[in-house]
């Protein structure tokens, strides 16, 4: 008798178990599915950040070596 007893308990408290899985899983779908739009709009921008902060350190290695270039040229001693 016991024995029907704790296998009746463990197959309630598997069976709450997925209850409370499957309803953890259709929260985590629907928080999912709002949070792709801002994730979207979070990567796009971070993308375009990227991509402007690669081409701003371009422009500077540019003018960088035009300068080192013109000082180099100023500060050579002339007769």
């Amino acid at each position: 008798m016991q024995h029907q007893l704790w296998a009746f308990l463990a197959l309630d408290l598997a069976r709450e178990r997925a209850a409370e899985a499957n309803r953890h899983h259709l929260a985590s779908m629907m928080t999912d599915s709002q949070s792709s739009f801002s994730a979207r709009l979070r990567r796009l921008l971070a993308q375009a950040l990227a991509a402007l902060s690669r081409g701003s350190a371009w422009v500077v290695r540019r003018l960088d070596s035009c300068i080192a270039d013109d000082l180099g040229r100023a500060l050579t001693p002339t007769e």
